[in-house]
């Protein structure tokens, strides 16, 4: 069960005029499950993207980087779950691409108007044939609401659907946003096995969108971590209709531009956090804030030491204060000149280590208090400057080695 996670009831999550979802079993994997999602969107639809760095990226990733590069408006998103088509070679590029030509055509569009995305298992052949055979059942189901249940049908190994929505006014009229994820396990994004699709009604500059998708992935996606394993599918889309009537958002200058960019960061963080939430086998949901650093780089550098170690982890799993795990996480992040005299650790409200050593007032009741909550936050202050970076991660339990284990049977 994920930690502290509501799923939005499906009224909740309001249409973003300009977008259709529909879903389908296509039986990509497993025949009894709906596993092919298409998203339509109105003529004039801008989109941009955050991928993987990971050099094995797959077929889609590779395809969708394509299509954005072409510049033009999108009609189409078609997302499969059960086959992550990577590891796939030139067979699966073919696939991917295949797959944009069949729905095109089905749609009167320009294959390059169509992203694709896949998750699931890596380096086994999509079947091309159970897909493209979806497509139009996936289509004939698309409706404004169908948010939740295409959250649902990209699943891989969550144990919930992940959405969230907002509203806020821009530049004179009401304009919406709703978004949805998958990801449970396979999470250290570096972008830009996690996908997350945002949309919006606004009417956004094109040159805004590019910039703007980086901007929320590195200040959501991006700061979180499961396991510290960067899938080959990693994708975040954005996607403005501009159908919401409002004066163009041009710059970020101005009141309306600033409350359209919180409202959106506010839904990716939503996402991100429940990604975290619904880890595989979690039981902690843990904040890793680092302060005081020289620069952002190193305060990351710091936090993801701590959110990757698996001592640290199973430390958290086991509600066990062994708190000098996270110490030596620090130490050993690779900032070389560090000073172990000046940084300060905190759980919580305890305050654990100061000048090198343990805090006089420390007390392992204190920690132990701490430790046996759902909800925990780590801060180290580094006192080497004033930058900060917060990234959220779990604790590492015997269900997670389960869950991995058993994944492909």
């Amino acid at each position: 069960m994920p930690v502290n996670y509501a799923v939005p009831e499906a009224a909740a999550l309001k249409p973003v005029a300009g977008v259709q979802l529909g879903v389908t079993a296509a039986g990509i994997r497993k025949t009894d499950r709906d596993d092919l999602t298409v998203l339509l969107l109105a003529e004039g639809t801008q989109a941009a993207g955050v991928f993987t760095r990971n050099r094995f990226c797959a077929a889609p990733v590779q395809v969708c980087r394509e299509h954005l590069a072409v510049g033009a408006d999108m009609r189409a998103l078609v997302i499969n779950t059960g086959n992550a088509n990577a590891g796939t070679g030139a067979a699966g590029l073919d696939a991917a691409r295949m797959t944009c030509a069949a729905l095109a055509q089905q749609l009167g569009c320009a294959p390059e108007q169509v992203l694709p995305f896949s998750t699931g298992v890596i380096m086994e052949p999509l079947p091309l044939q159970r897909l493209l055979h979806g497509l139009p059942a996936a289509v004939a189901d698309a409706r404004p609401d169908g948010w939740l249940q295409a959250a649902a049908a990209i699943m891989t190994t969550d144990t919930v659907p992940k959405a969230a929505s907002a509203t806020v006014r821009v530049a004179g009229a009401p304009v919406t946003i709703t978004g949805m994820a998958k990801g449970s396990g396979m999470i250290r994004p570096d972008m830009a096995t996690m996908l997350a699709f945002v949309a919006t009604d606004v009417d956004i500059a094109p040159a805004l969108m590019q910039p703007l998708a980086r901007e929320l992935a590195d200040a959501s996606f991006n700061c979180i971590t499961v396991d510290g394993d960067t899938s080959t599918n990693d994708s975040f889309i954005l996607i403005a209709t501009g159908q919401a009537g409002n004066d163009r958002i041009s710059s970020w200058d101005d009141a309306g531009g600033q409350a359209l960019k919180a409202a959106l960061l506010d839904v990716a963080r939503q996402l991100a956090q429940a990604i975290v939430r619904d880890g595989e086998g979690a039981t902690k949901f843990i904040t890793v804030r680092v302060e005081g650093g020289r620069d952002a780089a190193e305060c990351r550098q710091v936090a993801y030491a701590i959110a990757h170690s698996p001592l640290v982890k199973t430390a958290f799993f086991a509600s066990d204060p062994n708190l000098g795990r996270i110490l030596a996480a620090v130490g050993y992040a690779g900032i070389a000149d560090l000073d172990a005299q000046a940084v300060d650790l905190y759980l919580d409200d305890v305050h654990v280590a100061t000048g090198g050593g343990r805090h006089p007032q420390y007390s392992e009741a204190d920690g132990q208090r701490v430790m046996q909550q759902a909800e925990i936050t780590v801060r180290v202050v580094l006192g080497r400057g004033s930058a900060s970076q917060t990234v959220w991660t779990t604790d590492l339990s015997h269900d997670y080695v389960s869950i991995n284990a058993d994944y492909r049977s």
